[in-house]
């Protein structure tokens, strides 16, 4: 099935069950609706930087999930590589909390912001075309600024998971592994503090 034929809400995700039913949806969906994008589809590439988060970060729960759920944006609105970071973020806050959608949101200005501080960095192919779409690379005044967001350096790390969870074949786990963490952090974004996990 191709992307722009899948029924995708466009409105907030309030349930880990809806939730779930749009991660499982994004098997066989890509980045690009005809394919020409990155090597593996929006599923492979979420459990993949989830995994990749969960390795490198084991305790922090939020920046898994924003690894889990940071492409929803390409589901929900195929084609929209400018806007899809906000699409997520808009999407998830409700149901997992202020920094998971902080995350998600800036994963994309992350993107453009190392590659002004690391201009030797390699993106995928994909990454670097659309890097000019998504704003080009960040001017030192917006570079300063990025980094003065109280979740850049995450939003960083979430950024370099990005980059690394597009390899074809790689065995990531299956997505109702991610349900209790879900669960969890949900319960805790339901919280009035919206506590980290």
């Amino acid at each position: 099935m191709e992307l722009s034929s899948r029924p995708v809400p466009d409105r907030p995700v309030r349930s880990v069950e809806e939730l779930m039913e749009l991660l499982h949806a994004c098997r066989g969906a890509w980045d690009t609706p005809d394919r020409s994008g990155d090597p593996v589809d929006l599923h492979d590439h979420a459990l993949q930087t989830a995994h990749l988060l969960r390795r490198s970060h084991p305790a922090d729960k939020e920046l898994q999930l924003a690894g889990l759920v940071h492409d929803l944006g390409h589901l929900l609105h195929p084609g929209d590589d400018a806007g899809h970071a906000e699409t997520a973020a808009r999407a998830v806050r409700p149901l997992l909390g202020a920094r998971v959608a902080r995350l998600v949101e800036l994963h994309v200005a992350a993107k453009r912001y190392l590659a002004a501080v690391e201009p030797d960095r390699t993106l995928s192919p994909q990454s670097a075309l659309t890097l000019r779409a998504q704003g080009g690379v960040m001017g030192p005044e917006e570079a300063a600024a990025f980094a003065r967001d109280p979740w850049a350096e995450d939003a960083v790390v979430l950024r370099q998971a990005d980059d690394a969870g597009k390899t074809v074949g790689l065995d990531a786990g299956v997505m109702e592994d991610w349900r209790p963490v879900l669960e969890l952090v949900a319960r805790s974004a339901e919280q009035p503090s919206g506590g980290a996990c």
